[in-house]
């Protein structure tokens, strides 16, 4: 299973650099069997970009979080604990391997009503518009 997470422009290019080995989220999944994001990189971009597999989703205190991923956060501390403000459980994505798509692709022409997820979205089938991501293999 796919799921598509909004990415600010910077991280996503971080990502892509390697810099940035881990995502962080607020909340994460409640399907087991998600193994791999869908990259849409927020505006001024606002497409999907490419994707990478989960290695591994961490699950802790925000400060331990920090210790066990500061070297791949791709973010400063500051930026983390504003982030993570008022919360006892942060998460982590280890970020597995990445690919970048050659030709981004606009997400209102091959999912039906997009509208950017303010945490995820999982990547139903019933949510392609026909014909249109076979190539691109999203499901």
């Amino acid at each position: 299973m796919k799921v598509l997470l909004s990415i600010n422009p910077e991280h996503v290019e971080n990502i892509f650099k390697g810099v940035k080995t881990f995502e962080f989220r607020r909340k994460v999944f409640a399907r087991k069997d998600v193994t791999t994001v869908v990259v849409y990189c927020t505006m001024p971009v606002g497409k999907i970009v490419g994707e990478f597999d989960i290695d591994t989703i961490l699950m802790d205190a925000p400060d331990e979080i920090w210790e066990k991923t500061r070297s791949g956060s791709g973010i400063t501390k500051d930026f983390f604990d504003q982030y993570f403000s008022d919360r006892k459980v942060a998460y982590a994505l280890k970020i597995g391997e990445v690919r970048e798509y050659e030709e981004y692709v606009d997400p209102k022409e091959v999912l039906d009503n997009f509208t950017p997820p303010q945490s995820y979205m999982y990547m139903k089938e019933d949510r392609q518009k026909i014909g249109r991501c076979e190539q691109l293999d999203f499901w």
